[in-house]
């Protein structure tokens, strides 16, 4: 196993986020795709596990805190760290053999490179994807959280005057329609598991007919997301919908039409 940058080879791999196999992400659109197109010149930073085979097993991917959804400065910020752990799809299971923490280990020289004073992540309080746990684990430190059960964001510097991120907080909600159901979806790009959320919601919408409202809100543009202080995100009127797992199609729809009703 070796870790690698980013080659042009590996990028269709990395825009699935290596699950080449999964129908299912390639309703995500090409969403990823264009926010690496516009990302790969501000400073985003993506690094690959590959295997004996040459085949890609793991990622990290971290952009200047300035284009990321916290606020900081001369730090980097981890978007996510992924290992692929299908057992019997795609490449395999290759969690639990120390490649999580070589590609962080990677990102951490590399930021250091990079004259940054400290590397950035989020991450979950469930043992799910993005462990707040296992960043503490390779020495990272919790500053700020979001709400009681919320995501933690956790940092390590790497000099005295670094100053210590924190969340920026949503500035204003989603208008309503009065007359019909107002969906809204914020969607930056860089992830696929949001991206997929936002092409479902958006197509239930249609299906649904003209008593709902689509709007798109694309926080790839800085100031949209400055605006709103929202990033990836789905709300049905002003009801804010889970989207970790993706919900289906169907649950989404049946979110919206529950809303039809009782307008």
């Amino acid at each position: 196993m070796k870790i690698v940058d980013l080659a042009e080879e590996y990028e269709s791999s990395y825009f699935v986020c290596l699950e080449d196999w999964s129908d299912e992400i390639r309703e995500a659109g090409n969403h990823k795709e264009l926010w690496f197109r516009k990302m790969k010149d501000k400073g985003l930073r993506v690094k690959l596990a590959l295997n004996d085979q040459g085949k890609p097993v793991g990622m990290i991917q971290y952009i200047p805190v300035e284009y990321s959804f916290v606020e900081g400065s001369n730090l980097y910020f981890i978007l996510c760290i992924w290992v692929h752990g299908y057992k019997d799809k795609g490449v395999g299971n290759w969690q639990k053999q120390g490649i999580g923490k070589a590609l962080i280990s990677a990102a951490e020289e590399d930021a250091r490179s990079r004259n940054a004073k400290g590397l950035v992540a989020w991450g979950v309080p469930f043992p799910v994807f993005m462990r707040a746990s296992w960043f503490k684990k390779q020495g990272y430190v919790q500053v700020d959280k979001e709400g009681f059960f919320g995501r933690v964001l956790l940092w390590k510097p790497f000099s005295d005057d670094a100053v210590a991120p924190k969340w920026i907080k949503p500035r204003k909600e989603p208008e309503l329609d009065h007359d019909k159901v107002a969906v809204t979806g914020f969607i930056s790009g860089w992830c696929p598991a949001y991206n997929m959320v936002f092409e479902r919601a958006k197509r239930a919408s249609s299906e649904l007919g003209e008593k709902v409202a689509f709007h798109e809100v694309n926080t790839c543009n800085r100031e949209a997301f400055c605006e709103w202080g929202i990033s990836d995100s789905l709300f049905i009127n002003r009801e804010k919908v889970n989207t970790g797992p993706p919900p289906s199609f169907e649950r989404i729809k049946k979110k919206i039409a529950r809303e039809l009703k009782n307008l």
